[in-house]
């Protein structure tokens, strides 16, 4: 049988997104990452696809290329669903803090443990392995906590998309020092990041300023089409675009706050809203179908027999041990006591899996088990996973308690009620003279105007 042939992919392809679908479903029931279920739904194909036919097929490229779009889908998702208000300063500052604490405390413990543990492995080079399995998966995270209180899910997502950026920025740093020829590598960087600030800041006034000119129904594809060109010419000029595309995304989201004062006359505030929720509605399904496929291709790459090592145990073990331990530290010390289940939402994912891959041959060690890689996603996720349920059966549980309170409480004021107006009718003289009347009839053993007559 050809499962390659035009109708059997189209038959495929929607099968996947339906099941995607109802994976959003579940997870939403049960708070499992609806991500760790494409996962093995890729698993399953791969076994199945092997059973079928013995033709190998090779998922990198296209996984490569969904990986990249899924991530500027992703984080331009997360950067208009951020207000920049006042009230939101503080928490927004306190996040960007614990993600960049997290994200360098975690990758120098992890290329401690690689320096250990992996044989021909350089310090630099267990940097460049550690940052990828730091960075928080904004791709997990952000569509998993959509049933935590509205501060505990700001908290996640601001996190998870400055953990995203700053790994990235910190990954390409550290590529930036394989080559020592470079002279001042940390201002060169510096100087990097500054000039893709001002271009992210042109480029989005530009964007919008055009766009809202343009009267066409069929503009948004158009848009998305823009930011993956800046995205991808960026990469060839070494700029950190994604910070391209968190500034387009925010500025969209803000406009009356960076289109101030004189600049307010060149905004046609109508049409510029438009724009924010129609790209808003295609970013939400563009990332849906991404991460769909990307996850499930992921999982058709696994090789499970690469968990059955000891080595990529203990080595992931101790790299997880010091992701939550470091995790408790910063969470107490900035967000104090109330912190389930942050602690345990810090899951390993899409990024993690893009910068391995990305990872120049030139700094590639041959003793590095891509076991640890797939251990540490995995267990990440899971013990998200276990925390998200917890969590939910305690707000169950809560819910249960505070109703059970309010109904006996209800019960006694109605009790209270019935006593009241019990007392009230007693205490009206008319009640008392026919109460006594009707008491002095029952001992005559006859009705009182009966008696009378007779």
């Amino acid at each position: 049988m050809d499962i390659f042939s035009s109708y059997n992919i189209i038959i495929e392809i929607s099968v996947i997104l339906i099941l995607s679908f109802l994976f959003n479903g579940i997870s939403k029931k049960t708070n499992i990452p609806s991500v760790l279920l494409l996962i093995v739904l890729g698993v399953i194909l791969q076994y199945v696809l092997k059973y079928i036919t013995s033709e190998e097929v090779d998922f990198f490229a296209t996984l490569e290329i969904l990986g990249i779009i899924g991530l500027i889908m992703i984080v331009l998702e997360a950067a208009l669903e951020l207000k920049l208000q006042k009230d939101k300063l503080w928490p927004i500052l306190k996040s960007m803090a614990i993600a960049l604490a997290g994200l360098l405390l975690s990758a120098w413990i992890a290329a401690l443990i690689l320096y250990q543990f992996v044989p021909g492995i350089t310090m630099l080079t267990a940097w460049i392995y550690a940052t990828p399995l730091s960075i928080l998966s904004s791709a997990i995270i952000i569509p998993s906590v959509s049933g935590l209180k509205e501060s505990k899910k700001e908290f996640h997502i601001y996190e998870s998309t400055f953990s995203d950026i700053m790994g990235i920025i910190l990954f390409y740093f550290l590529l930036g020092r394989l080559e020592p020829e470079e002279g001042s590598v940390a201002v060169e960087f510096g100087g990097n990041i500054l000039l893709t600030i001002v271009i992210a800041f042109m480029a989005s006034y530009a964007i919008i300023l055009i766009f809202q000119e343009i009267r066409s129904q069929a503009k948004q594809f158009l848009l998305i089409s823009v930011l993956l060109l800046l995205y991808a010419i960026g990469k060839k000029f070494h700029l950190s675009s994604l910070i391209i595309i968190l500034v387009f995304g925010l500025v969209i989201a803000n406009m009356k706050l960076f289109f101030g004062g004189k600049l307010r006359h060149f905004l046609r505030e109508d049409r510029a809203e438009q724009i924010y929720h129609e790209l808003h509605i295609i970013t939400l399904e563009t990332a849906f179908v991404v991460r769909t496929f990307f996850f499930v291709f992921f999982g058709m790459t696994i090789v499970l027999s690469s968990l059955l090592s000891i080595k990529v145990t203990l080595v992931s073990l101790l790299i997880l041990l010091s992701i939550y331990a470091i995790r408790y530290g910063l969470l107490r010390l900035l967000l104090g006591k109330d912190i389930f289940p942050q602690l345990f939402v810090a899951p390993r994912g899409l990024i993690t899996v893009l910068l391995f891959y990305a990872i120049p041959s030139e700094a590639q060690v041959e003793g590095f088990e891509s076991g640890i890689l797939l251990f540490v996603i995995i267990g990440t996720s899971l013990i998200m996973t276990w925390a998200m349920i917890k969590d939910k059966r305690k707000m169950t549980t809560l819910i249960d308690q505070i109703d059970e309170e309010r109904m006996a409480r209800d019960e006694a004021y109605d009790l209270e009620e019935d006593e009241t107006s019990a007392l009230d009718v007693l205490a009206r003289p008319d009640a008392v003279e026919g109460s006594d009347r009707e008491q002095g009839s029952q001992e005559g053993g006859i009705p009182g105007p009966d008696k009378h007559n007779h």
